[in-house]
């Protein structure tokens, strides 16, 4: 019976291979095969297509390949995964702007008990992004308009309030019970109002935010897009965007970093100097229990008077520049609800440096 067995075992491992070599050629799937000495060995007809990959990078240094990724973490995570022998998930952005959800599975050699490489496997999300986005973008217009009815509208009524109670001290002594009727009837109605609205905002800061689950995100990706996004303000502007990402990825909610970033690049660009280019710097860098995100600027500058009160709802340093004044008690919030924080240092005249603390 061995010596049955052993003759067919290379039939079996050439039925194997045959299987595989079928599996690689037919799948719709990006997937690349990687050794455990970042050898690329194999990759899907969809990965040559999407990556730019030809049969002359079959046996060479995934390294020597990298530039054709966009992410810049791929031998890190490759590593990560060959090392710890877990599975890693990621969403990953690629040159030609399509998002993927990237799975890197150790090969393991179950025999040796060890993992003797990786394959990688990629499923395009971007119309899941894109979806995203949208929400994302009806978020921020929900957040908007609840400033409108606690700022914008409740300042209006009460100055109906203010005018009932003049109007009604005026006429008191001309002794017209129908007119103290009606301006009576007026501010009752218009404290009515202010109440129903109190009792609206009320309702939903109790609400939590739209967290979004936690998941590993790329700083430096998401900035990208970001500033894509403020493009035309920044060109026509004259505006200069400078970055120093020394550490890219954390774990946290997408649709809240893009948020973060959104309205701090948002609060540089509004605050600019009128007679001064604006410079912006964005950076990151590791800590033992945090990564440090900065957005520092060389606009106006807040005065220290009033640094603790831009964090707080419907906040406004100056009336003359377009804003709601959420955008920052939104960021705090969020950090807060996350285990971090946002801190800010300014000087009027000589520009503002906002700090972002992320929990590792």
């Amino acid at each position: 019976m061995s010596e049955v067995v052993k003759k067919n075992v290379p039939k079996a491992n050439k039925k194997k291979n045959q299987d595989l070599e079928n599996y690689f050629a037919n799948t719709i799937i990006p997937q690349l095969f990687i050794d455990g000495n970042l050898i690329l060995k194999k990759f899907t007809p969809p990965a040559m297509k999407q990556f730019s990959l030809t049969d002359e990078d079959i046996n060479r240094d995934i390294r020597d390949v990298k530039d054709n990724f966009r992410f810049p973490t791929l031998i890190e995570n490759i590593n990560e995964v060959i090392e710890t022998g877990e599975i890693l998930e990621k969403e990953v952005q690629t040159t030609d702007e399509k998002w993927f959800q990237m799975n890197i599975l150790p090969y393991t050699v179950f025999k040796e008990n060890r993992t003797n490489g990786v394959i990688i496997t990629f499923v395009d999300i971007t119309k899941r992004i894109k979806t995203i986005g949208e929400l994302e973008k009806l978020n921020s217009e929900y957040n908007t308009l609840l400033d409108a009815l606690s700022h914008d509208i409740r300042q209006p009524l009460s100055a109906i309030v203010l005018l009932s109670d003049a109007l009604l001290n005026a006429y008191h002594k001309q002794n017209t019970p129908q007119f103290i009727k009606y301006i009576d009837t007026l501010k009752s109605s218009s404290n009515a109002m202010r109440e129903l609205v109190k009792d609206f905002i009320a309702e939903s800061e109790e609400q939590p935010e739209l967290e979004g689950e936690p998941i590993r995100v790329n700083i430096e990706n998401i900035a990208q897009d970001v500033i894509i996004s403020l493009k035309s303000e920044i060109f026509n502007k004259g505006i200069t965007i400078s970055t120093d990402f020394q550490t890219s990825e954390i774990i946290f909610s997408r649709n809240n970093l893009r948020s973060i970033l959104y309205n701090l690049l948002r609060n540089s660009i509004k605050y600019k100097k009128a007679d001064k280019p604006l410079k912006i710097q964005l950076s990151t860098v590791r800590n033992d229990d945090h990564v440090l995100l900065q957005v520092k600027d060389n606009g106006i500058g807040i005065a220290e008077e009033h640094q603790e009160a831009i964090f707080k709802r419907s906040t406004r340093v100056s009336h003359k520049i377009e804003g709601t004044g959420m955008g920052l008690y939104i960021i705090k919030r969020i950090m807060e609800n996350n285990g971090g924080s946002i801190e800010v240092e300014s000087q009027l005249g000589k520009g503002s440096t906002f700090s972002v603390y992320f929990p590792v």
